[in-house]
């Protein structure tokens, strides 16, 4: 019998500790920071928010007929009037979001595809620039160089084909450094 009544002290002491700390619990501050996300603390909102951003002070109740959720909706919507200037832009739509996504996309594509360009010509640039050296180097070399003709003859370049041939090619060179 005492058992049961010790054990029912016990639990009684635990559900009054349990109390005191849900009451505790409740001596919470809330507040709305600048980006209008809610705060909780014991310890109260630092002296830059101002009073009408303070959901909550402890030993304060809520206003009658409002909840912790529709009260901060309701401080946010009005702090956000308060807030806003005549020329400040409003959030953009999902649609409006999705074009713009599309938009940069596209963008980004076309820049890829212009990088792409680019490099082909760079290579081929270097491809050519290669083969002007090369030639250069036999052209200089002061070998006989052959030819073969439309009729498929082969004949060999004389001195003003050659002089001709090295002016064209450096003009060439010219353009690779």
């Amino acid at each position: 019998m005492n058992a049961i009544r010790l054990k029912h002290a016990f639990s009684a002491t635990a559900a009054l500790v349990l109390l005191s700390l849900a009451t505790s619990a409740l001596a919470q501050f809330v507040w709305l920071d600048e980006k209008g996300v809610k705060q909780y603390s014991d310890l109260p909102p630092p002296p830059s928010v101002p009073n009408k951003r303070i959901l909550k002070t402890p030993g304060q109740s809520l206003p009658r007929g409002t909840t912790e959720e529709t009260g901060t909706a309701a401080a946010a919507d009005a702090d956000a009037s308060a807030d806003s200037k005549p020329d400040a832009k409003a959030q953009p739509t999902i649609a409006e979001q999705n074009a713009a996504f599309r938009k940069r996309k596209t963008e980004q594509a076309e820049k890829n595809k212009k990088a792409e360009q680019e490099a082909k010509l760079a290579s081929n640039k270097a491809e050519n620039c290669a083969r002007a050296r090369a030639n250069q180097r036999t052209l200089d070399s002061g070998a006989r160089i052959a030819q073969t003709d439309s009729s498929g003859q082969r004949s060999y370049m004389n001195d003003q084909q050659r002089a001709q041939q090295n002016a064209q090619n450096r003009e060439t060179l010219s353009e690779c450094q």
